[in-house]
């Protein structure tokens, strides 16, 4: 019978030991790194569509301004336009930052946006402002689903973003308050139009996420 040196023993031990360490370490990389590639999707994702969303928005008081800025409205369109350039130049930076890629229809969204806002402040004043609150209750929606996902996946980590989507969130929600408080329940067939805006949004978010 061949026995084993105690000696021989130990480093067979040390050995077995190594490469368990090997194969724990290498896993806890592979998921550190699998993680870390979900999180990037993740945020080129939610700064990809909300850079399309902001200059959508962009867009849309520009188009009402051409057509309202001479107005009494005029001012409060232009203060809300401010705004959302504001926005838009931060998930500029963002964009960088990140390197995010750009959705494919920044050149669609940029006449759609501007179409939408003359369009509906061709009805007025009233048609302008319910336009505003159709987008602004749609991207509100928007920024609350993905502070929730943010929350969710790492608070810390993720804190100076969130408090960017916050800020935006509640700039979003106050022009959909202006919006009401200028009337924008008077416009013309205002269920129907407010409707149409929003199925519109949220196929534009949806579009803009994944291309």
């Amino acid at each position: 019978m061949i026995r084993i040196r105690p000696s021989c023993q130990i480093i067979a031990c040390q050995l077995c030991s190594t490469s368990s360490t090997s194969r724990t370490t290498s896993n806890t990389c592979k998921t550190t790194s699998l993680k870390e590639r979900r999180t990037r999707v993740k945020l080129d994702r939610i700064i990809r569509v909300d850079h399309a969303g902001e200059l959508g928005a962009d867009r849309i008081y520009a188009g009402q301004l051409a057509v309202l800025g001479n107005t009494a409205v005029g001012p409060v369109i232009k203060k809300m336009w401010e705004e959302e350039k504001e926005h838009l130049r931060k998930f500029e930076e963002l964009m960088v930052e990140h390197r995010a890629r750009p959705t494919v229809l920044l050149p669609i969204w940029n006449v759609a946006g501007f179409v939408l806002g003359a369009g509906t402040a061709l009805l007025g004043r009233e048609g302008a402002m319910a336009c505003t609150v159709a987008v602004e209750d749609v991207i509100g929606d928007h920024y609350n689903s993905q502070i929730r996902e943010l929350m969710e996946d790492d608070p810390e980590k993720h804190a100076e973003i969130l408090k960017t989507i916050k800020k935006f969130r509640d700039d979003e929600l106050h022009h959909h308050d202006t919006g009401l408080e200028h009337d924008a329940e008077n416009a013309p067939f205002y269920k129907a139009l407010t409707q149409v805006i929003k199925i519109g949004c949220r196929g534009a978010v949806w579009i803009s996420e994944r291309i």
